[in-house]
C-alpha cells in the first residue's frame, strides 16, 4: 500500500500524511475547506524545518517528505489510492456521506478506514456498498510523535484486514493493538475515568483542578493530570468522546459526563486552544499553585487509579483486546506510567476493590460498581 488518501487536513489529518509520506508513501490529502489543506501544507513545511533544524531529519528526508504529499481537490483524485484514511469531524453522518461518495471512485480493492476516536467501526461502514473492505485505524495526537495506533475490524470487515492492517502500521515504525469495535475501544474507554473522576472530584469541592492534577503527577508519576491534558485534548474534544461512549454504552453510569465539562465547553473555554480552559494559557498569567495536602493527595489519586484499573480489568474480562495490547495501548496512547493491569497487582486487587465499595457505599450509584473478575485476581 503505497498510494495513500488522507480526507481532512486538520492536526490530525496532516499528521496522518506525515507519517505515511515519512515512509515513502505517495499521499493525497483532500479537504472540503480547500483553503485548510493549503494551511496545513504550511504547517507541515514549517514543522519539518524545526526538525530540520533540530537535526532530527535531513534536509533530503523534509525534501522527499514534502514532495511526496500532494493535495487534491476533489474525493474523485482517490481514484489510484489503496488506502485511505478519514480524519473530519466526529459526526457520524457527515462521514457515512463521505465515505458513500468516495466509494464512486475508488476501485474495488481500495480499503477504506476511518480515524474516529469513539464512533462505531461498525455502523459507519454499514452503510457502505463492500463494508468488508472499511476498517477502523485510529492514531492518536499528535500523530507523528505518538506510537499508539488501534486497529479495529467491524462486525462486517474482511477477516484478514486487520491484520494487514496491523502490519502496516508496524512499517511504518507505530506500535499497532487490535481491538474490538465498542465504544471508545481500547484507550478511550479505559481513560473515561481519568478525566471523569477528576472532574466530579472538583464538581463536589473536594479538591482544585491543579491539586487533582499535582496528586496524580506526583503519586502516579502521570506525565500530565487530568485537567491539563484535557486542556492540551481539546475540553470540547474531550467532552464530545465522553458524551458519545456515554450514549453508545446505553447511558451507563460509568461513563457520565460532567456538567463542568459541559459549561467550559458551552463557554468556548477549550484550553490551549482558545487560550484558555481549566488554566490560562495567555501571555503573562499566573495559575494558582496547588495547595499540597499529603492526605488529600492520598484520596485524589486511589480514588482515580482505582476507577482506571477497574476499567482495564473489565476490559480484559470482556476481551476488548488481549492482556499484552490493553498494557501497551494505556501506555503508548496516553503516556501511562506502567500499564493498569500491572499496577493493579502492585497496589493490590483487594484494595482497589476495596476504594471502589467504599466509594458504591458512599454514592449508592453504579458509577462505582466493580468488574466482576476484580475480585477474583
Amino acid at each position: 500500500m503505497k498510494n495513500i488518501g488522507i480526507i481532512g487536513a486538520g492536526t490530525m489529518g496532516i499528521g496522518i500524511a506525515q507519517v505515511a509520506a515519512t515512509n515513502g508513501c505517495k499521499v493525497w490529502v483532500y479537504d472540503a475547506n480547500a483553503k485548510q489543506v493549503e494551511t496545513a501544507t504550511v504547517g507541515l513545511e514549517k514543522t519539518l524545518t524545526k526538525l530540520v533544524d533540530k537535526q532530527k531529519i535531513s534536509a533530503e528526508k523534509m525534501t522527499e517528505i514534502l514532495a511526496n504529499i500532494s493535495i487534491a481537490t476533489e474525493l474523485k483524485d482517490f481514484k489510484d489510492c489503496e488506502l485511505i484514511i478519514e480524519a473530519i469531524i466526529e459526526n457520524k453522518e457527515i462521514k457515512t456521506k463521505v465515505f458513500t461518495e468516495l466509494e464512486n471512485y475508488v476501485s474495488d480493492s481500495c480499503i477504506i478506514s476511518s480515524n474516529t476516536s469513539s464512533i462505531s467501526i461498525t455502523s459507519l461502514g454499514a452503510e457502505l456498498k463492500k463494508p468488508e473492505r472499511f476498517i477502523g485505524i485510529h492514531f492518536f495526537n499528535p500523530a507523528p510523535l505518538m506510537p499508539l495506533v488501534e486497529v479495529i475490524p467491524s462486525l462486517l470487515t474482511e477477516k484478514t484486514l486487520a491484520e494487514k492492517l496491523y502490519n502496516l502500521m508496524k512499517e511504518w515504525g507505530k506500535t499497532p493493538v487490535i481491538a474490538k469495535d465498542i465504544p471508545g475501544f481500547i484507550v478511550n474507554r479505559i481513560a473515561r475515568p481519568y478525566y471523569g473522576e477528576g472532574l466530579r472530584i472538583v464538581e463536589e469541592n473536594i479538591a482544585t483542578p491543579e491539586q487533582v492534577d499535582d496528586a496524580m503527577k506526583t503519586l502516579g508519576n502521570f506525565k500530565m493530570g487530568p485537567f491539563e491534558l484535557m486542556d492540551l485534548i481539546g475540553v470540547d474534544v474531550n467532552f464530545a468522546v465522553t458524551t458519545t461512549v456515554y450514549k453508545d454504552y446505553f447511558y451507563d453510569p460509568k461513563y457520565k459526563p460532567s456538567l463542568l465539562q459541559q459549561r467550559m465547553s458551552e463557554a468556548k473555554l477549550h484550553g490551549r486552544k482558545t487560550g484558555r480552559g481549566f488554566y490560562d494559557y495567555s501571555e503573562g498569567a499566573e495559575n494558582p499553585v496547588a495547595q499540597k495536602d499529603d492526605a488529600l493527595y492520598q484520596h485524589i489519586f486511589l480514588r482515580i487509579i482505582s476507577m482506571l484499573i477497574n476499567e482495564a480489568v473489565e476490559a480484559k474480562r470482556l476481551g476488548v483486546a488481549n492482556d499484552e495490547d490493553i498494557e501497551l495501548a494505556m501506555q503508548k496512547g496516553v503516556n501511562y506510567p506502567k500499564g493498569l493491569l500491572s499496577w493493579g497487582k502492585e497496589i493490590g486487587y483487594a484494595k482497589i476493590s476495596e476504594t471502589l465499595q467504599n466509594l458504591y457505599e458512599e454514592y449508592q450509584e453504579e458509577r462505582y460498581r466493580q468488574s466482576p473478575l476484580l475480585r477474583k485476581l
